[in-house]
């Protein structure tokens, strides 16, 4: 079963910068699509930003501009610069590998990684 394993997030002023990582493993990481979610207090889940095995990127109208999704399939792991952050932005930030149907992105793993703290400071 694919395991995720987030990291990179911390406490950082409205202006700023971090850069998250996922390390994935599985055989199948580079013919997977990738999506970073992000999941605030009291907030339903959200995909922030997704990318094919073909590095082709998608991105929440929320982070456009601001965010950058990539990924390394040598190291089965994908990223997300995050810059110009804002307090909204304070949210667990989690990946999975995900489908498109229909217009839209699924992920398709129910084995969620423990996600990855992000706090944006007014």
């Amino acid at each position: 079963q694919v395991q995720f394993v987030e990291s990179g997030g911390g406490l950082v002023q409205t202006g700023g910068s971090l850069r998250l990582s996922c390390a994935a493993s599985g055989s199948t990481f580079s013919i997977n699509a990738m999506g970073w979610y992000r999941q605030a207090p009291g907030k339903q889940r959200e995909l922030v930003a997704a990318i094919s095995s073909g590095a082709k990127t998608n991105y929440a109208d929320s982070v456009k501009g601001r965010f950058t999704i990539s990924r390394d399939n040598a190291k089965n792991t994908v990223y997300l610069q995050m810059n110009s952050l804002k307090p909204e932005d304070t949210a667990v930030y989690y990946c999975n590998a995900v489908k498109y149907y229909s217009g839209s992105y699924y992920y398709t793993s129910d084995n969620w990684g423990q996600g990855t703290q992000v706090t944006v400071s007014s």
